[in-house]
């Protein structure tokens, strides 16, 4: 959905946890929103209401007689919002608001708000397992709140358990998230990311050079969108995304078993992965050793199972089966000929070797053609938005 021109309120109350609030902030002002704060009393004790000034470039709300422009700044900051995120939440707060207390410009604020709000509580363990606080959490969970469940450690008070306020980046994944479009919910996504990797013994293998940033991408936008996804993935350096069943595999053959077992419950099957065509026929044990007296080395290969095919003679009417196309040459020619051979209702190609598109890159250029002959180009940007054309392209043909 993205952030420009949203406006945001944060709240930050007293916990130690605040200094996170600050990063949070200038994630929030990077990806484009306008973000207006309000800190309770406690709150300031920890940080500094001139830090989250100077970074939301804004006047922080912190009493309700504040000297503004408006006798009613906190109505106007509540009716313009799109989104309210309190963090850290103390128990205290969240007391407050379950109850409909207003004692401050924060609770008086929130009993005003209409958007959707994010509570993330951030306290001693015992103290947010406590009963009261946990059903004060429920309470506003009920009226239609959402509450992001605290990270477990080593808590400042050194006591080991949750109650921990989540890092910054994963608040802003969920932001997002809550206020994206659900248009996927109800519906199970399957996909495969990565490459697959073949050993020739137990040093060396043989594999591509696929990062697995597409699927990743495409796994993550369907999560935000309220689909329930598997990632079946290759070996690569990526964070699961938030949300998301990932299984990790190595090889082909153990990657079709996975995607196979879970076939049944998918209605959207996207299969990203760069599989091996071909894996060494006798794989060593031991490690082949250089021989001085024999420069050339002949390895056997036998072709892998064709996953997609499979997957294309298996799926069912109500399943709709997308694969992507990595070309060096002929692209559309290769592209609809592996569509065809493979029953595919959809298929993403894009022409590999440039540094700003395929394998490894953050931006791509792709080309989708579907099953009733029709085509849509999508020029060079982020894969993360790719991944969101791709899915409206696949809700659209699904009706």
């Amino acid at each position: 959905m993205g952030f420009e021109n949203k406006n945001i309120l944060l709240g930050v109350t007293g916990g130690i946890a605040a200094y996170k609030s600050v990063e949070f902030l200038r994630l929030l002002k990077k990806a484009g929103a306008n973000v207006n704060v309000l800190m309770t009393d406690s709150a300031q004790k920890f940080v500094g209401k001139t830090t989250f000034e100077i970074l939301s470039e804004k006047p922080v709300l912190t009493d309700l007689f504040f000297d503004t422009e408006s006798s009613v700044k906190h109505i106007d900051l509540a009716t313009a919002a799109d989104a309210v995120i309190i963090a850290p939440a103390t128990a205290n707060t969240i007391a407050k608001l379950a109850h409909g207390i207003a004692d401050d410009a924060l609770s008086t604020t929130l009993l005003a708000v209409t958007c959707p709000v994010l509570v993330c509580p951030s306290m001693n363990t015992d103290m947010y397992q406590n009963i009261r606080v946990q059903r004060n959490l429920d309470i506003l969970e009920k009226d239609g709140w959402n509450i992001l469940d605290p990270d477990s450690g080593v808590l400042a008070c050194k006591t080991v358990g949750a109650g921990r306020l989540p890092e910054p980046w994963f608040i802003f994944d969920r932001v997002e998230a809550m206020l994206g479009k659900k248009d996927l919910k109800g519906k199970n996504m399957l996909v495969s990311a990565g490459p697959t990797i073949e050993p020739l013994d137990p040093v060396r293998f043989i594999s591509n050079h696929s990062s697995g940033k597409m699927g990743y991408a495409i796994a993550r936008a369907a999560e935000k969108r309220g689909a329930q996804v598997t990632l079946v993935s290759g070996p690569v350096s990526l964070d699961t995304p938030v949300g998301v069943e990932r299984i990790d595999v190595e090889t082909c053959e153990q990657m079709a078993e996975k995607i196979l077992a879970n076939l049944d419950r998918a209605d959207i099957i996207i299969k990203v992965a760069a599989v091996a065509d071909y894996r060494p026929l006798d794989p060593k044990s031991r490690k082949i050793k250089k021989k001085d007296n024999n420069k050339d080395l002949s390895i056997l290969m036998t072709q892998n199972p064709d996953i997609l095919k499979a997957i294309g003679k298996k799926k069912t009417k109500n399943q709709f089966l997308v694969g992507f196309a990595a070309e060096t040459d002929d692209l559309e020619k290769n592209a609809r000929l592996k569509m065809k051979k493979k029953n595919l209702d959809m298929i993403a190609a894009n022409i590999v070797g440039s540094s700003e598109s395929g394998f490894k890159a953050d931006t791509n250029k792709v080309k989708l053609f579907f099953k009733d002959g029709s085509l849509f180009d999508i020029p060079l940007m982020g894969k993360d938005k790719i991944a969101d054309i791709l899915i409206d392209k696949v809700l659209e043909k699904m009706g």
